[in-house]
């Protein structure tokens, strides 16, 4: 008996290891067949995958994007991405977690949004319509899940200030099931349970297109929208509740809302700068700076040229004559224009401007942004996105995302009282090696993602930065707002006794 007693143990002991092997399989298999009839709380899975950053953004194999054109002269037009055949041979465990988190994603995207925003409904000659999208009689808004039903942009320079455009697109596919990114923000349909309201007018477009007073008018179409816009907004019980202060505006050109700034500045506006607004209209404390949309294509980073294969030293293309702070422009201008290792000349996006751009920053070492009519201009995402080391000259710049990146690590800021002494640049130029220059374009290639406006938008992207920025300036105002209310119980309990 006693001799039996190890080979009965070791049986023992296998079936309870070979049970055990069954039920961790079993378990795991049951987890990814997870459905809403599981014993597991639904909020223990979605916390798993939306923990696992990476399941979380990877793009979606089978879902279509807008990207833009890559000759960015032309309209921006909608492609499709496919996904390529390697790309569905996944396994059937992947697939199964990639479904899941799909389903997730559209099921609880209101409790994971950065940002709950409310936008109005206003009427499309104040957004698409300008664009000439007509929709069907009580149709405010395009399909956006369906490419096809979504208006083009036109390209040029009316594209650098498109802000508006991506914002808007990104807050009605926020809705989408189809669309399925991982937004950062959310459309609520109550404003009451919103961060910020939303102003969907495309103001930037407004002004590039119908600034103009045109025969048989007495007053622009723009400056009817703005009246209109001011009008409608002030009979708002949500204006009316903060003053405005909880409003998002954008206003990228500089131009634009000329007549109505004045009486909606205490919204909170998206701008490119402050060159032409007063610091009581516009700062840094409640308005956000959002990078131009940039007209030179973006250069893959294997294709980004290296040290040796960027010829130039110093590249600039542009207007050279302007008025305000753009004087620097001639005055540089005549330092630089007979080196022999610059290239400093006037040009234009017409006739084949953009793609000598492209290609001059493509091999240039640094690339001139120079302050012009006013502190910015979308020359330093050109040159960001060619990876050609920006050389910021302008004093009274304000910088996109720069709480959250350090400019100095990927360009030079030069003032431009030192930028116009005799050799000064050149030198500052030249003293820099090829290692130091190395480390600011390998830092430049990461993060050129930062200054792509796309539909749908990804993690990272101009998109997603504009909302984490309105998500800070939002939590600054909340954070004042309730230190002021500190002893308000209090006070009011003075009062009434």
């Amino acid at each position: 008996m006693s001799e039996k007693t190890p080979a009965v143990l070791s049986r023992f002991m296998f079936c309870v290891m070979l049970i055990s092997m069954f039920l961790l399989v079993l378990s795991t298999l049951f987890l990814l067949q997870f459905s809403n009839h599981s014993l597991i709380p639904r909020s223990v899975l979605e916390l798993i995958i939306v923990n696992n950053t990476s399941l979380y953004f990877m793009p979606d194999t089978n879902r279509e994007q807008i990207q833009l054109p890559k000759h960015p002269s032309e309209d921006v037009r909608f492609q499709s991405l496919k996904p390529s055949e390697s790309d569905w041979k996944v396994s059937n465990s992947s697939h199964k977690t990639s479904s899941v988190r799909q389903e997730t994603n559209m099921a609880s995207d209101r409790t994971r949004a950065l940002l709950r925003v409310f936008m109005y409904d206003l009427p499309p000659e104040f957004h698409f319509g300008l664009l000439g999208w007509k929709g069907s009689v009580n149709k405010k808004w395009p399909q956006v899940d369906d490419l096809k039903d979504i208006p083009r942009y036109p390209g040029g320079l009316n594209l650098q200030h498109s802000v508006e455009y991506w914002l808007t697109l990104d807050l009605l596919s926020s809705n989408s099931p189809k669309v399925g990114q991982p937004c950062p923000v959310i459309r609520v349909q109550n404003s009451s349970q919103a961060d910020v309201i939303f102003v969907p007018f495309f103001s930037s477009l407004s002004y590039n297109r119908h600034s103009k007073i045109r025969e048989g008018e007495k007053v622009s179409v723009d400056k009817t929208l703005q009246d209109r816009l001011v009008k409608f907004l002030m009979g708002q019980k949500e204006w009316k509740r903060s003053g405005g202060k909880n409003h998002l505006i954008v206003a990228h050109h500089p131009n634009s809302m000329l007549d109505a700034r004045t009486k909606l500045g205490s919204a909170m506006l998206v701008l490119a700068d402050f060159g032409r607004y007063p610091n009581e209209l516009a700062n840094i404390k409640k308005d956000i700076i959002a990078p131009y949309r940039h007209v030179v294509r973006t250069i893959p980073r294997a294709e980004s040229a290296s040290y040796e294969e960027r010829s130039t030293l110093v590249y600039f293309q542009g207007a050279i004559y302007r008025k305000d702070g753009g004087f620097i422009r001639q005055e540089l201008y005549y330092l630089l224009k007979d080196e022999k290792d610059v290239h400093f000349t006037f040009g234009s996006i017409g006739g084949n401007g953009i793609k000598q751009a492209s290609k001059g920053m493509g091999f240039s070492k640094f690339c001139l942004n120079i302050a012009g009519d006013t502190p910015s201009s979308n020359r330093l995402f050109d040159a960001i996105v060619s990876h050609c080391v920006p050389v910021i000259i302008s004093d009274e710049i304000e910088l996109p995302f720069e709480d959250v990146l350090d400019y100095s690590e990927f360009s030079l800021l030069v003032r431009a009282a030192d930028a116009v002494k005799q050799g000064y640049l050149l030198n500052l130029l030249r003293s820099i090696k090829r290692e130091e220059w190395t480390k600011m374009w390998e830092r430049l290639k990461e993060i050129t993602h930062h200054f792509e406006y796309q539909y749908p938008s990804q993690p990272g992207d101009a998109v997603n930065m504009i909302w984490q920025e309105v998500q800070h300036k939002i939590s600054s105002t909340q954070f004042n707002l309730h230190r002021k209310n500190r002893y308000r119980r209090s006070q009011l309990h003075v009062k009434t006794n």
